[in-house]
């Protein structure tokens, strides 16, 4: 029996088995079992096969993975908001391999990655889905283009295939220290009441992973799930947003429910109205959407921005004004010090003090070390020793 054999059995194991007390300890055990088949059946062939290359080189301050089912507009709207022309048509399937563009914003440089549609299956290799996949686990945001008309359906089967193959979208992980001993058997202890899980059901899972001798320490109420998910060490925790196209198809009152759900952007791109003659000879206007006009795009724009937690930082030499045409673009929470890296790897070790005008002082300039927390468009003088 074939891997893809054992993953569909313990499925439909799981889907057949009453959520209760008396089974909880069986299912745990189960979803370590598909836990383990799953991460084999990404592991990548011993042998490889020269081909087309799929994946593209990581450049820019930041990277977006586009991913969404055939025919959603993802190539338009990757032709629309970089100079890069991605081919877009009326049947499915259009791109074919990973496209990349470039989105210039605030002075950063965000790359944007048009990748083939995914169908069904594709976390078991269906439609190049594991290519498609592998390179949306290194993203740092995944963009998810959803059809309007089937929003929720597409939502549930693209979470359902990303989560499979480990990709975890708008979760924190969990706050489990785990660490594997030579001997001594299970430490086991919380810090908290555990409502999901007890040492009897941790054992199992760690003993189906052959691992008798670890120390756990549950920091806060998690589940199995969770708890599988930090034994297998290779889950990648990603920002998600979710755009809606094809908004002409449905109501008003849809779009507002759509458009106010948490992570949502509904894109609104252009209204191109379109007439003809109805039978009674009067005129029909028909509104429907496309990507010209750019309507709603800088919405689009602001999220991408403030999922990626992107800041600026401007520079300062003694005695100029700021140079605020070429900024530093860095994450949230950076300190000083990661700033004098930006600028260079030596300038940290001849760090003296730094001068700071902007909100995260409480004046301004004011006189700060190399652990003081930057915000965004704040300005910088290094003062060397």
């Amino acid at each position: 029996m074939g891997i893809l054999e054992k993953i569909s059995d313990i499925e439909k194991e799981i889907a057949r088995t009453q959520k209760n007390k008396a089974t909880e300890y069986h299912l745990g055990l189960l979803k370590a079992k598909l836990a383990k088949y799953r991460s084999q059946l990404l592991e990548p062939p011993k042998k490889s096969e020269k081909g087309e290359g799929f994946d593209v080189l990581k450049s820019g301050d930041a990277r977006v993975a586009l991913i969404g089912f055939p025919s959603v507009g993802k190539s338009t709207l990757l032709s629309t908001l970089t100079a890069t022309e991605s081919e877009a048509a009326s049947y499915e399937f259009t791109t074919l391999t990973c496209i990349p563009g470039v989105i210039a914003y605030k002075g950063a440089n965000i790359q944007l990655l048009d990748l083939p549609g995914i169908i069904e299956g594709a976390s078991q290799g269906k439609g190049r889905g594991r290519q498609v996949i592998a390179v949306a686990r290194t993203a740092d945001l995944v963009l998810m283009m959803l059809d309007a008309t089937k929003q929720d359906v597409q939502r549930g089967l693209l979470e359902k295939e990303l989560e499979s193959v480990g990709i975890r979208l708008n979760k924190r992980k969990p706050n489990i220290y785990f660490k594997v001993k030579k001997g001594g058997g299970l430490s086991f202890n919380s810090t908290c009441p555990l409502t999901h899980i007890d040492e009897k059901l941790v054992q199992m899972i760690l003993h189906e992973y052959k691992l008798f001798n670890a120390e756990v320490l549950f920091r806060e109420d998690c589940t199995a799930d969770e708890l599988i998910d930090v034994i297998s060490a290779n889950r990648v925790y990603l920002p998600c947003v979710y755009v809606y196209n094809k908004i002409d198809q449905i109501s008003i009152e849809e779009v507002d429910r759509i458009a106010r759900q948490p992570n949502s952007v509904v894109l609104a791109n252009a209204l191109v109205v379109l007439s003809s003659t109805a039978e009674d000879g009067e005129i029909e206007v028909r509104i429907s959407v496309g990507c010209n006009m750019k309507l709603n795009l800088d919405y689009l724009l602001e999220q991408l921005w403030e999922y990626l937690s992107l800041i600026r930082v401007y520079t300062k030499k003694p005695g100029q004004t700021p140079d605020f045409d070429d900024g530093l673009i860095l994450r949230r929470g950076v300190s000083v010090e990661h700033v004098c890296h930006s600028i260079h790897r030596t300038l940290a070790s001849d760090f003296k003090y730094g001068l700071v005008w902007g909100t995260s002082t409480k004046y301004s300039p004011q006189r700060v070390g190399l652990h003081h927390v930057m915000a965004d468009e704040d300005v910088i003088q290094v003062i060397k020793k």
